[in-house]
């Protein structure tokens, strides 16, 4: 079962705002076993909208359309959906009813264009939009084609709510299950190396893509079938079998982010965690602190780009920076000690580095991170060497960072 997401809208392809819908119903669609096969995006013209709805009815069974539905001018996706499929326009009282609602709570008078926000074509199901004026409108040939308005939380409710039940009784679908493998320290390339073996072995009805991201590669191994209970064994098996191999660059085996995983398991062990950050700024401790819950293990940090900081704040020796530099193995065990000390907790990680574009030398040239993990009994270091560009050295050194907590933890 295939589906196609067409969204419409100036603003996304002039990047103004960023799809993020497309995304998050791909993810839904694929979780009740309709796999998409293109995502479009198109402007608001009538001519554009149509010749993707054209060239969607071709490869998808279902067409999932959002965007185009305000009461403006320029939102022209409802007249252009009734005139694809012939149809004229009726004003659906169940929605005008759920519009003078809400302009009755927000104490604004309502206009014309907002009236006809409740028209929708005669031939389309409307399923009402109980977060917003705009109708959701479903149109059932020989395809399914729903519009849905742009609005993320008004999408997302109709589709958890209406959509994604109604196309599990209009199908037969299979099951399709996903199981992940996080891994960290190892390029995708050479990964790829060590478990061809089991790729290759891997029976037709179970994929394993490779989902690399700065300093880390998700391996997801997805599998449809009809039984659920013997797809997810199979899942289990191979899944096993992979761990076995990389068993040292695995982090985690849930779909989780890095920072997650360190936060789990410190979380599990009752362990608290301190940072010092130089050139990644603070990234670190985003990364962390956006997660819910990351209080009981992340105490707190420091931000420390001068050596005034890294001497008042952290501890670090005068004599160090001044014989070794900031950017060296020894400040950087000098700040994670600090942190460690200043901030009370079981485990610290410290960074400091050159991120660039500029700063650099001919000995430490951009791109040249050290970092530190410690706890109470050990501290580990170890020096990167990145490229010139200055978000992907804070991204890899957080990548590393993380990563380094987790080998302390393992040690320990």
């Amino acid at each position: 079962m295939l589906a196609e997401i067409i969204t419409i809208g100036d603003e996304i392809l002039i990047g103004q705002i960023v799809d993020t819908n497309s995304a998050w119903m791909a993810t839904q669609l694929n979780l009740i076993g309709i796999r998409v096969k293109q995502v479009t995006s198109v402007s608001d013209d009538a001519g554009h909208i149509i010749e993707a709805l054209q060239l969607a009815e071709k490869r998808a069974d279902v067409i999932l359309i959002t965007g185009g539905l305000g009461p403006t001018k320029d939102d022209i996706t409802k007249l252009t959906l009734a005139q694809y499929f012939n149809m004229g326009l009726k004003r659906d009282e169940a929605t005008l009813e759920i519009i003078r609602q809400i302009f009755s709570k927000s104490n604004r008078p309502m206009i014309e264009s907002n009236l006809r926000q409740a028209d929708v074509p005669d031939g389309c199901t409307v399923i009402l939009n109980k977060n917003g004026t705009a109708p959701c409108m479903w149109f059932q040939t020989e395809r399914i084609v729903v519009s849905m308005p742009g609005v993320p939380f008004e999408m997302k409710y109709l589709m958890e709510e209406e959509i994604l039940p109604r196309l599990k009784l209009a199908f037969n679908l299979p099951s399709i299950i996903h199981k992940t493998i996080l891994t960290s320290n190892i390029g995708e390339s050479f990964l790829a190396q060590e478990i061809e073996e089991i790729e290759d072995s891997l029976p037709d009805h179970i994929k394993l893509a490779y989902l690399p991201k700065l300093g880390q590669v998700r391996l997801r191994l997805s599998g449809s079938g009809t039984d659920e209970t013997i797809l997810q064994e199979e899942l289990n098996h191979f899944s096993a079998l992979i761990v076995h191999k990389i068993n040292q660059y695995v982090v985690a085996e849930e779909d989780i982010a890095l920072e997650q995983a360190v936060l789990k398991l410190m979380k599990e062990r009752g362990l608290t965690l301190s940072t010092a950050e130089s050139c990644t700024g603070g990234y670190i401790a985003q990364l962390i602190t956006q997660h819910p819950g990351c209080s009981s293990v992340y105490q707190g940090g420091a931000v420390v780009y001068s050596n005034e900081l890294k001497e008042s704040i952290l501890g670090v020796r005068h004599d160090t920076l001044e014989s070794y530099g900031a950017v060296s193995e020894e400040t950087v065990k000098e700040m994670a000690i600090g942190a460690l000390q200043r901030f009370q907790t079981d485990i610290a990680v410290a960074v400091t580095g050159i991120a660039g574009p500029d700063g650099g030398t001919v000995d430490k040239p951009v791109g040249t991170v050290w970092i530190a993990a410690a706890n109470k009994s050990k501290v580990i270091t170890r020096l990167f060497k990145y490229g010139s560009k200055r978000t992907q050295n804070i991204e890899r050194s957080a990548s590393a960072a993380l990563t380094m907590i987790l080998h302390i933890l393992k040690e320990s």
